[in-house]
């Protein structure tokens, strides 16, 4: 399941509840207090979260928590249906490729 991210489906009811988007920073994980921190001083954690966005895209779980955050803040200031379109569909192309994976 992990392999294709299949594990994410259930975060679709979050999506449908509208607790989450299909496209925003990825939730934090509760000890990610580094992770918070940086988001909170860049205004990004005014957004909601989404099932897919522009840090996951990039790298995924190979990238470095300031990265990611870096990606997250250009996602805040550059978000627009189309930006959101090009994510989705890079996210279904590199979840095929399994690029970015490490477990």
């Amino acid at each position: 399941m992990r392999k294709y991210s299949l594990d994410e489906i259930p975060q679709l009811f979050n999506i449908l509840k509208g607790d989450m988007s299909f496209v925003g920073p990825r939730p934090a994980l509760y000890n990610q207090d580094d992770l918070i921190e940086l988001r909170t001083k860049k205004g990004i954690h005014k957004i909601i979260t989404g099932l897919t966005g522009w840090a996951q895209i990039n790298g995924r779980d190979d990238l470095p928590i300031p990265v990611k955050v870096d990606f997250d803040d250009y996602y805040l200031k550059h978000r627009s249906f189309l930006f959101d379109l090009k994510i989705i569909f890079l996210t279904i192309v590199k979840s095929i490729r399994r690029e970015g994976v490490s477990h």
